[in-house]
């Protein structure tokens, strides 16, 4: 008993923490209305700068602690509201690629800066132990728990009672309302911000002391709040709080229990993510609903007509079949960048036709290369059979993932499809169904192609006929229907068409070449392994991705030549190290630019703009179809009713003009 009492007290410890951060996390997203995927990347910010400034500066602890928690979360809190304010008028995607190419800009850029390897964190709390209802605690356990129990409970007082917390609840509803009141929404939404990064900041110097100074970990844990807020639902502070300690404390409990099981170990971390997920699919309907101003108005103009986009794709398989004769030790790098050609236009079918955000696409590729090797290798089934049959087992994968769109959409399927993908990551990866225990499995090459030139031409052929293959799902009536579903899945609906058979058709259409893609890469390097699939790689395609939208149909090839062939020439290996910063901070610079062409084109909030509706995106003139869901998203609009929070506050601004 005593044992599973000190799994306890850690896992109350570590949960308090996830708790404190969920509630950080809970409170910018209620003011802004903006899901900050960024949270855990201000979290290891703010430990590394203790570290920077004790280790490598050689400052006193207090002075180091106190600049840490106390004047680096207003810096970062001011780019914060300055970011999200530009992202106000945006989509939800816009959004959701903003903070998640934030996320992977900071956190990258802290790699590329103090390394990959974990550091030593240096103790500033007591590490003294003493005992408590039978069990020795250790004093800086107490200390973590204390603090961020009272940080959470002095925070919800004050956003339940004080003036200030009532308008950080209306400045979502209804800016504009709350400014006749006297008070400026920027001035709330820049306290909300604050307290957010701070709530961060302390879970972050809190948490690094247990795992050390690791960016990408460090960040991963703070992820885990996702799970506390979905327990609150995304909006009760007492609820998000609870959930992180409930969190907190089975995760220490599954780490006693899987102790012996080696298939399991993954298990306990992967525990909030399952738990965000369950929540996800189980919630009911109204209880999950998006906070903020959502437009449908499309994207900023693409730099790139239509006419141009098929000159340029035309030159780069004329280029691209050139590449053996001038490639030389580097043509495996392009045999590489033609996978990733797969791999990006199965993702821009998804993310840029449909509008529907997936950041669990490298478990799909993931699940392709294993399933390859298990049946070339392992049954020995010819090449191309194998092919075809590993992105058939991506297919039904898919749709697990696309469970969640069909009830859910934006930010929430997002965050279910990260969940999986990290559930997948740390449970499945290593089981005999996937790569094994080693990480690592054997593929083969097809006979009368195994040459590096030979083989060459066939991922040539392959990406050529995927992209032709996609390009005419896009102009097809399927192609038409994910560009109206990502315009308004409601007018879609109301039309008779059928939106969850929509959803799940593209998403496993894209399981599928992604599959297929998985295979190939398997196949080029002629063995399978989980390392490039991390769920790390899917925010990183996305944020490349979205960089090179703008090229229209040539975006894939654009982003694999920028992922794979660019680094392969550059020699500095400063300018390797800092190039996911750069992916990272141009889909940011990406989803600004096209957040503030949606709100100018927008004449009303959440009323696209009839010229630019992307539903009409054919060659020719607007259909009748078109025309009819523009019309039934406008009456929709018009028929909008205000938010509870600004019903009371116009409530208080009329009693104030009657006294």
């Amino acid at each position: 008993m005593n044992d599973l009492l000190s799994f306890v007290v850690i896992g109350i410890t570590t949960g308090s923490v996830y708790g404190l951060a969920a509630m950080g996390l809970v409170l910018t997203y209620k003011t802004s209305g903006i899901f900050n995927f960024a949270h855990g990347a201000i979290a290891a910010v703010a430990a590394f700068a203790y570290y920077d400034l004790r280790v490598v500066r050689g400052l006193p602890w207090p002075l180091a602690l106190a600049i840490a928690v106390v004047v680096v979360p207003p810096v970062i809190a001011s780019a914060m509201e300055r970011v999200t304010r530009s992202l106000a008028g945006g989509t939800p995607t816009t959004k959701i690629v903003a903070t998640v190419g934030l996320q992977l800009a900071i956190t990258m850029g802290l790699v590329a800066h103090y390394g990959g390897s974990g550091l030593d964190f240096p103790e500033f709390l007591p590490t003294d132990t003493v005992e408590l209802i039978g069990i020795n605690v250790g004093v800086d356990q107490l200390i973590s728990a204390a603090v961020a129990a009272s940080g959470a409970l002095g925070f919800f007082l004050f956003f339940r009672i004080s003036p200030m917390g009532v308008k950080m609840r209306a400045v979502v509803d209804d800016p504009a309302l709350l400014a006749l009141s006297g008070t400026s929404a920027y001035a709330v939404r820049s306290w909300a911000w604050l307290i957010g990064c701070w709530f961060a900041a302390v879970s972050g110097v809190l948490l690094a002391p247990q795992i050390g100074l690791d960016a990408l970990l460090l960040t991963l844990l703070v992820v885990q709040a996702y799970g506390a807020a979905a327990v609150g639902l995304f909006s009760s502070l007492p609820l998000t709080y609870a959930g992180g300690l409930l969190i907190g404390v089975l995760a220490a409990l599954a780490t006693k229990m899987v102790s012996h099981s080696e298939v399991l170990s993954g298990l306990p971390p992967a525990l909030p993510f399952l738990v965000l997920f369950a929540v996800l699919l189980l919630a009911g309907r109204g209880k999950l609903l998006e906070v903020g101003e959502h437009r449908s108005a499309p994207p900023a103009p693409p730099l790139m007509s239509r006419t141009a986009a098929r000159g340029v794709a035309a030159v780069a398989i004329v280029l691209a079949a050139a590449v053996p004769f001038v490639a030389g030790t580097k043509l495996p790098v392009y045999s590489t960048a033609l996978v990733f050609v797969l791999i990006f236009a199965s993702l821009h079918l998804l993310v840029r036709t449909s509008g529907q955000v997936s950041l669990a696409h490298a478990a799909l590729v993931a699940v392709g290369a294993s399933t390859f090797s298990h049946l070339a290798v392992g049954s020995g089934l010819p090449w191309p059979l194998a092919v075809l049959l590993a992105g058939a087992v991506a297919v039904p994968v898919g749709a697990l993932v696309a469970i969640p769109a069909i009830r859910l959409s934006g930010l929430y399927l997002a965050l279910a499809t990260f969940g999986l993908g990290l559930l997948l990551e740390k449970v499945v990866y290593g089981s005999a169904w996937m790569f094994g225990a080693t990480g690592t499995l054997p593929a083969t090459r097809p006979g009368l192609f195994a040459g590096d030139t030979a083989f060459y031409y066939v991922l040539l052929a392959v990406a050529v006929a995927g992209s032709l293959l996609i390009a005419g799902l896009g102009r097809s009536r399927l192609g038409r229907l994910l560009r109206a579903m990502a315009d308004s899945p409601t007018t879609l609906s109301t039309l008779g068409l059928g939106v969850n058979v929509t959803r799940v058709t593209v998403f496993a259409i894209s399981a599928f070449i992604a599959g297929v893609a998985g295979a190939l890469y398997a196949s080029q390097g002629q063995s399978a392994t989980s390392v490039p699939f991390t769920s790390y790689a899917s925010l990183t395609w996305l944020a490349i991705l979205v960089l090179c939208t703008g090229l229209r149909s040539a975006a894939p090839v654009a982003a694999a030549v920028g992922l794979v062939v660019v680094p392969a020439y550059v020699t500095d290996e400063t300018v390797v190290a800092w190039q996911p910063v750069l992916f990272g901070l141009g889909a940011l610079a990406v989803a600004i630019r096209e957040a503030g062409a949606a709100g100018r084109r927008s004449g009303a909030p959440g009323v696209a703009d009839p010229a630019a509706s992307r539903a009409g995106e054919r060659l020719g003139s607007e259909g009748p179809a078109a025309q009819r869901l523009r019309l039934a998203a406008a009456r929709s609009a018009r028929g909008a009713e205000p938010g509870p929070a600004r019903v009371r506050l116009g409530a208080g601004l009329a009693r104030g003009a009657s006294r």
